[in-house]
């Protein structure tokens, strides 16, 4: 396992093995993904899209069906729609 240390001015220098396997060379962008609280997953911008395969994933979570995501998207744009629908006074 590789490690750095973060200088004052909030730098690290990115081992080499791991510049190697990323493909990073000067110049390159990186994304920080956030998985939770205090867990973070480094990805390099020079990958492609298929890279960021999983990234998403919470474990202990089952996925979700495509009719369950539809279900919940057309369940909260009625609830969006609906806002301000009761609060309004009739005349």
């Amino acid at each position: 396992m590789s490690q750095a240390t973060m200088t004052s001015k909030g730098q690290i220098t990115v081992p080499k093995e791991i510049r190697d396997d990323l493909r990073l060379v000067a110049g390159s962008k990186v994304m920080f993904v956030r998985l939770g609280p205090g867990n973070y997953r480094m990805v390099a911008r020079t990958g492609k899209i298929q890279d960021l395969f999983g990234i998403l994933h919470r474990p202990g979570q089952r996925a979700l069906t495509i009719e369950e995501i539809n279900d919940g998207i057309a369940e909260g744009a009625a609830e969006s729609g609906m806002r301000g629908v009761h609060d309004e006074d009739p005349q």
